[in-house]
Parts: C-alpha cells; sequence; structure tokens
C-alpha cells in the first residue's frame, strides 16, 4: 500500500521550485503591503476600505472555504459519490444573497460610522455605551478562532507530510511561521492580495486535476459506467437521506456568521460594486466546489477501496491523485493550492481575532474616549497576531487529533451566534440589543449543547438547530423590549451608497 513518503518522492526538484517560488511570492505581497497597512488600524484590519471588486470577491470566498473544500469535499464526494454536492450547494447560495443584499448594507453603515470590526458594527447598531455586547460578541470571537486557527496549522503540517515527507509538527511550524510573517508585516492588503493570488491557485488546480484524470480514465462517460458498476450511489446526487441533506445544506448558514468572510465586504471601496462582486464569487465558487466533486467520484474509480489511499484517508486523495496525474511543475502548483486554502483561512482568522482584541478592547473599552496613536495600535495589533499564532500553535501540538472537528463546530458555533443577530440587525427595524444578547447566547449555547448529545449530533448538525434558536430568540425577545431610538437613522445609513 502507498503511504506518506510515496507521495513525498513524487516531489521533485521542478515541483519544489514551483512550490518555493509561491511561497516566496507570498512573502513579496507582505513587503509590498507594508507601507499601506502600517498608517493605521483601518488600513491594517480592513485595508482602509479601498479593495476593489476582484480582490474582494475572490478573498471572500477562498477565505470561507480553508483546506475543508480541497481535501474534505473531495473525501466526501469520494465516500458518498455526488450527493456531496449538498454541502455545497448551501454555502454557495448564502454568499450570492450575502453579496446581493447584506453586505451592501453592512458596507455603507460600518463606513458611514467608522466601524472596523464586526463587534463596532453591533455596538455602534445597538449603542452599546457600557461595552457589554462588545465585549460579549469579542468573547464568542476568541473561544471559536484560537481551534479554527489550529485547525488550519494542522492541515499545513498533513499538507507538508504528504508532500514533503517532513515531520508533521515541523510542517505545522513551517505553516505557522510563513502566515504570520505576511500577515504580521503586511495586514489585511496583504492577506486579501494573496488571497487573490490563492484563489486563482485553486481554481487552477480544481479545474486542471479533474479534466485531466477523467481524461486519462477514458472520459467522462467511461467514469460514470464504471462508478454506476460499483455502486448507484456514486452517481446518484439524490442518493441521501433528507436529515443528512437539510444537514449539508445547514453549513451555508455559517457563511452571515464567520467574521472572516463579513471583514471583506466592509473592506470594499465602493458598495455599488459589490452586484459584480457576487457574479465574480458565485462563478468562482460553483468552479471549485464541481471541481472538488469530480475529483472526489474520479478518485473513487481509481481507488475502489479506501484501503488503497495512503494511510486508508480519503483527505489524502487529492495530493495523491495530483502526483500520479500531472507533471511535476503542476503537482508543485496543486500542493501550493492546498496551502494557498489553509492560509486564506488562517491568516484572515488571524486578522479577526487580533482585531477584536486591539479594537474592541483595548481601544474602545480600556482606552475609551483617548485618542490612541495609530501606529501604536498597529504595533500592538501585529504583537496580539504573533500571539494568538503562538496560543494556536500550541493547542494544535497538545490536541491534534482533537482539532479538526473543531473545524465545523467553530463554523457553526460563530455562524449561530453572529449569523442570525447581523441578519435581524440589518434587515429589521424592531430588533433591540436585548434581542441580540438573546439571540447571541441562544446561538452558541444549543450549538455547544447539541454537539456533546451524540443521538442529537447524529441527527442533524449543530449549525441548524442553533441558528434558528438564535433567530427566534432575537425576533422573541425583540417583540418585547423597546427598539434603540436611533433605528430609523441606522436604515438609512445602510441604504445610502454615498
Amino acid at each position: 500500500m502507498q503511504d506518506m513518503h510515496q507521495i513525498a518522492e513524487g516531489f521533485d526538484s521542478y515541483a519544489a521550485g514551483a512550490f518555493i517560488g509561491y511561497l516566496l511570492f507570498l512573502i513579496i505581497i507582505g513587503i509590498y503591503s507594508n507601507r499601506f497597512s502600517s498608517k493605521g488600524i483601518s488600513e491594517f484590519f480592513i485595508g482602509g476600505r479601498k479593495m476593489n471588486r476582484f480582490v474582494v470577491a475572490l478573498s471572500a470566498v477562498v477565505s470561507g472555504r480553508s483546506a475543508w473544500l480541497l481535501l474534505g469535499v473531495t473525501g466526501m464526494a469520494y465516500a458518498r459519490g455526488p450527493s456531496a454536492v449538498w454541502a455545497v450547494a448551501g454555502y454557495i447560495v448564502v454568499e450570492l444573497f450575502l453579496f446581493l443584499y447584506y453586505a451592501r448594507r453592512l458596507r455603507n453603515f460600518t463606513g458611514k460610522r467608522d466601524c472596523i470590526t464586526i463587534p463596532d458594527f453591533f455596538a455602534e447598531r445597538f449603542g452599546d455605551e457600557n461595552g457589554k455586547l462588545r465585549i460579549t460578541i469579542v468573547l464568542i470571537f476568541i473561544v471559536f478562532m484560537i481551534g479554527y486557527i489550529s485547525a488550519q496549522f494542522v492541515a499545513g503540517g498533513k499538507a507538508f507530510a504528504s508532500g514533503f515527507g517532513l515531520e508533521m509538527n515541523t510542517g505545522m511550524l513551517i505553516t505557522a511561521v510563513i502566515v504570520v510573517a505576511y500577515t504580521i508585516v503586511g495586514g489585511f492588503l496583504a492577506v486579501s492580495l494573496t488571497d487573490m493570488f490563492q484563489a486563482i491557485l485553486m481554481i487552477l488546480a480544481l479545474v486542471v486535476l479533474p479534466v485531466v484524470v477523467i481524461f486519462n480514465f477514458g472520459g467522462l462517460s467511461i467514469l460514470l459506467e464504471q462508478l454506476a458498476a460499483m455502486n448507484v450511489i456514486y452517481v446518484d446526487p439524490f442518493a441521501i437521506s433528507a436529515g443528512a441533506a437539510i444537514g449539508f445544506l445547514g453549513i451555508g448558514l455559517g457563511s452571515p456568521g464567520n467574521p472572516h468572510i463579513l471583514a471583506r465586504y466592509m473592506s470594499i471601496d465602493d458598495s455599488r460594486q459589490l452586484r459584480s462582486a457576487a457574479v465574480i464569487g458565485t462563478i468562482w465558487n460553483v468552479l471549485m466546489a464541481w471541481g472538488a466533486v469530480f475529483i472526489g467520484l474520479a478518485g473513487r474509480a481509481y481507488y475502489p477501496d479506501v484501503a488503497m489511499l495512503p494511510a486508508a484517508d480519503t483527505e489524502n486523495l487529492f495530493p495523491v491523485l495530483a502526483q500520479q496525474h500531472l507533471p511535476p511543475v503542476l503537482f508543485g502548483i496543486v500542493l501550493a493550492s492546498i496551502f494557498a486554502a489553509i492560509m486564506s483561512t488562517a491568516d484572515s482568522q488571524l486578522l479577526v481575532a487580533a482585531s477584536s482584541i486591539v479594537r474592541d478592547v483595548y481601544e474602545k473599552i480600556i482606552r475609551k474616549g483617548e485618542k490612541v496613536d495609530q501606529k501604536r495600535l498597529v504595533l500592538y495589533s501585529r504583537m496580539v497576531v504573533f500571539i494568538i499564532v503562538v496560543l494556536s500553535l500550541l493547542f494544535g501540538y497538545l490536541a491534534e487529533n482533537l482539532v479538526f472537528w473543531l473545524v465545523l463546530f467553530a463554523w457553526a458555533g460563530l455562524g449561530a451566534a453572529i449569523g442570525p443577530t447581523s441578519i435581524l440587525a440589518l434587515f429589521w427595524k424592531r430588533t433591540t440589543r436585548a434581542g441580540i444578547f438573546a439571540g447571541l447566547f441562544s446561538g452558541t449555547s444549543v450549538t455547544i449543547i447539541w454537539y456533546f448529545i451524540p443521538v442529537l449530533k447524529n441527527s442533524l448538525y449543530e449549525l441548524v438547530p442553533g441558528f434558528i434558536a438564535a433567530f427566534a430568540a432575537t425576533w422573541l425577545v425583540s417583540l418585547f423590549t423597546k427598539p434603540d431610538k436611533h433605528s430609523e437613522q441606522a436604515f438609512r445609513e445602510m441604504l445610502d451608497d454615498h
């Protein structure tokens, strides 16, 4: 049986050259972005609201995907067949809605009120004078983000083990060093530009690889015939239970609650560009999703038994197929695309976590009412990014086997707490501060309780009940409490594009 080191043997000097070139390019972007990002925390955390539609579109879609798309969805399609498409359909539809409607209101309001973070938005929207709402949201972010970032570093360690035959902990450290280097130096501009470049790598890998492997198998019709002969579920997208389909579609409910995606909408230079960003982002989402699904289907035809894969792990399917079917340089690009998926999520989450501490805790609560030097805030932000990386690495080392369940769990926790509350804050004038507190508490607690009760967890993905509970709690409590007196003004600002 092939093992991880056999994959590494296929990684020759040409592939290594392509991969190292990719890493150097990331560092160059960080250095290029440094002067702009050092001006102040608005520039460091949201690019001074000067990002164009193409950068925002690609950065938004890839920062939300992580290695889950390249390794997780391909493995899911290998195991379940085309019914895995339901796991991607939900977020594609939800993110189209976010681009077209949600993002415009968020960008308009946050631009007029000089909001840099999502806690900033809630504090301004609901007159959070005592800072209790702000600090509650920051705590939710920090609880879920450390594990989320750790998971990206563990994924990087896996990818280095597959591609280079390195020890996994060494791979985790290298991944963290690369991410922290360009994030600390270049801030949001570097993160967004590298995300755009990484989106191009991901789409290249997810389009080229399935085309090549299907062609080498004899064509799509022969591939589908082979899969149908093995088991009808490998050609039937509807071979899925209703509960599983709802859970898969429910993955999309996490998008409006994950702040590293929402920060992209806040960064665009003109909210009127969001419609064209929606087209670009949706096309990219669809192409990446279908590429991942077809890689999984082709993999099942090539490796009918999971024991034929390295370590019998479906998450190794993507690099194995690339190593066997692509020239060395393209294989290096495919491995780079795995790192692109990991890094595009990790760097974005680092900025969100750091902004919550520096902007929302230090500047807005500890130093409330004082004028704080912007360059000092940028320095503190860089220090906090470094500290979060160290904590995430330690967590990854200590809980390596535990950390991967945190990805969907953290996605669910953030999605259930922030998603429904932010939607109602943006679209319903009657939403109150008390309602937001109820939604935050309900979404977080239901997600956690649901996850730890096996009979519930096995019936439905915890994000779905958590989202419903938060939406209902926010709505009901808002009906019986007094809305903020500035709601009318807030809504006018959300709809004004100038």
